[in-house]
């Protein structure tokens, strides 16, 4: 069991995490026809815009309440109904959600009474959803922001319905947020080969897969619909994938009755079979022959990595779901997790295979990668400078990825995603051992000292 400790810091140095209410904007993108709304100032909503365009380079619709200093503190209740007014009549959404960010929790603005307030007064909102959730960036991480979200939707929207029956084929998949479009899409194809139907959520796998649409829209492309959000109820069981789904599954629960299961991770072997053979038992259909070949060729590529991945040190940095993903399937590979630093505390961080985790920056993972003499650095962008300084391999994981194309279609799980990741992080190792060419290629200075004390000076004979 990893002991879990948090830097002592006074400061974040290059700092790993992102905040609450970005990760809270990200999950409401992945409800259709949704026009996410940041309840504070506007420079609050540029820095999370911008990061998200860079990261997924598309255009991201998002709202901001545009708090100055004397709404802050007399309140936001007029800014709230001005944003939710104008949204509605330019975007017409069918859901407008609101998060909170630093600004206005310190202020203390009730979100909820205000929402409750602007209806009473505009009864011509009654055709638009309206969500919030409680956010602030002074406290959790990014991935505290999506479960946050997540749940709020699910108490806001998935209200049992009266006469609701239960959908035999039908399941609830909950994503969590170190899932990537492309992961979420791969999650639904073996789910409905199962003949189940699955209501993903959220479901950025279709407003953030980069498509070009056929109309343009103000608001999100894609993603889950309002009448799925009502549907919840009726399913069969809630699959909720990684550990920060746990309460939205819960949620789900205690409104309608479903059972659920928790996934920690689904990529590896192991990690896959169990997935399987789960759906197998729900659904009562034998697994289907291709997965059964796809595994078999994610043994075949383990085998060939297993020379390149064995007694490798890698330093992680990431969200803490993503985090247990990446570290638990490296040490299957043969890897050693000589350096663990995380943004935010979770239960499954007792089961990150490390000495210790730390809760701290890109700072503490460089210095944690330099004492661990580490071979292998896994985080986000922000960390290629660490990975230059220390001359090491970097593979980018989680979000942002700024520097790189297809960030939203990087696939880590399911049998086909494990084989994938083997594929390019036994690349990077292997290409680490053979990177000089004729062109760069350097004598150690030990060996050039030699042979100039070995070289004739002029005039002398040899």
């Amino acid at each position: 069991m990893a002991i879990i400790e948090t830097s002592s810091k006074a400061a974040a140095v290059n700092p790993l995490k992102m905040s609450q209410p970005l990760g809270a904007a990200y999950a409401f993108l992945g409800m259709n026809r949704c026009m996410p709304v940041m309840h504070g100032s506007q420079g609050c909503t540029s820095f999370g815009l911008v990061l998200l365009v860079r990261h997924f380079r598309e255009a991201i619709p998002l709202q901001t309440t545009a708090m100055n200093e004397v709404s802050s503190i007399l309140g936001g209740m007029e800014n709230i109904e001005k944003a939710v007014l104008n949204i509605r009549l330019r975007a017409k959404p069918d859901l407008i959600a609101i998060c909170s960010t630093g600004l206005t929790e310190t202020k203390g603005d009730d979100v909820n009474a205000y929402l409750r307030l602007i209806r009473q007064k505009h009864p011509d909102l009654a055709d638009t959803a309206l969500a919030y959730v409680s956010t602030p960036d002074y406290t959790g991480a990014f991935q505290d922001g999506w479960a946050k979200a997540v749940e709020a939707l699910i108490r806001a929207l998935g209200e049992p319905q009266p006469g609701l029956q239960t959908r035999a084929k039908q399941i609830n998949l909950l994503a969590g947020c170190h899932l990537t479009p492309a992961d979420i899409e791969e999650l639904r194809d073996i789910v409905q080969s199962f003949g189940l139907e699955p209501i993903v959520l959220p479901d950025v796998s279709s407003s953030l897969d980069g498509h070009l649409p056929d109309n343009f829209s103000p608001t999100s492309m894609g993603g889950t619909t309002l009448a799925e959000m009502r549907a919840l109820g009726a399913s069969i069981v809630s699959i909720a994938i990684g550990e920060q789904m746990r309460a939205s599954a819960q949620a789900v629960q205690e409104l309608s009755g479903v059972p659920y299961v928790v996934f920690d991770r689904l990529t590896g072997l192991q990690a896959n079979d169990r997935f399987l053979a789960y759906l197998e038992y729900v659904s009562g259909q034998p697994i289907p022959a291709r997965y059964r070949r796809q595994r078999s060729q994610l043994q075949d590529a383990m085998l060939d990595g297993h020379f390149f991945f064995g007694g490798v040190k890698v330093a992680i940095g990431a969200e803490p779901d993503l985090l247990l993903s990446l570290s638990a399937w490296l040490a299957e590979m043969g890897c050693e997790i000589g350096c663990a630093v995380t943004t935010t505390t979770s239960p499954v961080l007792d089961g990150v295979p490390a000495a210790r985790v730390v809760i701290g920056d890109l700072e503490d993972l460089e210095q944690g990668a330099r004492r661990a003499s580490a071979g292998l650095l896994v985080t986000h962008s922000h960390g290629r400078q660490a990975a230059e300084r220390l001359h090491i391999p970097f593979h980018r994981a989680g979000l942002p990825m700024f520097d790189r194309l297809g960030a939203g279609h990087c696939l880590s799980v399911g049998y086909r995603g494990t084989r994938g990741l083997i594929f390019e992080i036994g690349n990077l190792l292997l290409a680490a051992g053979h990177a000089h060419t004729p062109d760069d290629w350097q004598l150690p200075q030990s060996t050039r000292d030699a042979l100039a004390l070995a070289t004739p000076v002029q005039g002398e004979s040899s």
